[in-house]
């Protein structure tokens, strides 16, 4: 990936990220950000409404991690996400074994999907957050049956959405159109940054 954006927070509360993905955090420390993380409870991230599209499904979750967070701290500005791929209508999430895993990169395998990733940005001080959803479209080359037992083998789909890591340096995946890297990872650092810059403007109160 390029150099990463970083923007000045919007307020002077200390950052909290509501994951403890390493993914996340690694995207956030290499782009210069102090913060420390705290783990949304297991409730904030369950259950998918029948006809919920996976830009309502990622902006819902992120919003429910970030209101977690948010009851449990005094003070903070909190950083939440939540990152699903999506082909053909059907929204893959983290695999839960190594069959799942396979079924959803032989769905992907040969065939333009897209990453969506929503995130939440909440000041407790100011009561003011922001909830967005981008969009990066992707190209996962036909894979043979030797790259997918590979990979499989290796665990490095474990614990990612669509069972696969841009960040594992799979020659197999392309950003279209000029998409953003790291919401493939996990996080769009770009989008992040902008709304750290414009945070009083695109903010809402919160009740």
């Amino acid at each position: 990936m390029s150099r990463l954006p970083k923007a000045d927070l919007p307020t002077e509360e200390p950052l909290i990220l509501a994951s403890q993905s390493p993914r996340r955090a690694q995207l956030l420390t290499a782009a210069g950000y102090e913060f420390r993380t705290q783990r949304a409870s297991d409730e904030a991230e369950c259950g998918i409404c029948s006809r919920e599209t996976a830009p309502e499904l990622v902006a819902r979750y992120a919003y429910r991690k970030a209101a977690d967070i948010v009851s449990k701290n005094a003070i903070g500005l909190v950083l939440a996400a939540d990152t699903v791929a999506a082909c053909y209508g059907e929204i893959l999430g983290k695999p839960y074994d190594v069959e799942h895993a396979e079924s959803m990169l032989r769905r992907l395998s040969g065939r333009k999907h897209d990453v969506y990733t929503g995130i939440c940005v909440w000041s407790i001080a100011t009561r003011r957050c922001v909830v967005e959803v981008v969009r990066t479209k992707l190209f996962m080359q036909p894979l043979s049956e030797t790259m997918l037992r590979d990979y499989l083998h290796s665990m490095l789909w474990d614990g990612k959405a669509g069972a696969f890591g841009y960040q594992d340096g799979n020659d197999w995946l392309e950003v279209l159109e000029s998409g953003s890297e790291s919401n493939v990872v996990g996080l769009p650092m770009e989008r992040l940054s902008e709304i750290f810059s414009d945070f009083d403007n695109l903010s809402v109160a919160v009740q």
